[in-house]
């Protein structure tokens, strides 16, 4: 293999069409822009998610990427932060009020990804899942009817 060829191979990314559109919304923010394409690398290649696209909304100057998580689900929208940028509730509202459901996701400088599922108001909480035993109520059972002999 030629030198030439290993330079080239190593510049893949550079000439990766998500990374060439994301860099036509013109953001001007190169680490939201490189936050981005983490993003749309790990939803595509190791999650699988369908029809990942790239907008913008100029009022951020940020990229979000929207997706579906399979074939037919609803389309959600994802943040890609760097982990050092803040984030206002006025940002996130104008996410949320696209209508659709809103993940943020923090890219460490590692590359690590975090994403959060961000929702409008409070949701409560799933039920845990699993086979759970009230001990407590078991041992005082137990007792009472020890005493009752």
């Amino acid at each position: 293999m030629s030198g030439a060829s290993d330079g080239a191979e190593a510049n893949w990314i550079l000439r990766h069409p998500a990374l060439k559109q994301m860099k036509e919304l013109q953001v001007g923010d190169s680490e939201q822009i490189h936050a981005a394409f983490l993003v749309y690398m790990d939803l595509t290649e190791v999650r699988r998610w369908k029809e990942v696209s790239c907008v913008k909304i100029p009022d951020l100057q940020a990229v979000l990427l929207e997706a579906q998580e399979k074939d037919g689900g609803p389309v959600h929208t994802i943040l890609p932060l760097p982990v050092h940028q803040s984030l206002s509730h006025r940002s996130i509202r104008q996410v949320l009020d696209r209508g659709f459901p809103l993940l943020l996701c923090a890219v460490a400088s590692d590359s690590t990804l975090v994403y959060q599922r961000m929702t409008d108001g409070l949701v409560t909480p799933d039920p845990p899942v699993g086979p759970f035993e009230d001990v407590g109520r078991r041992q005082h059972r137990k007792r009472r009817q020890q005493q009752q002999r």
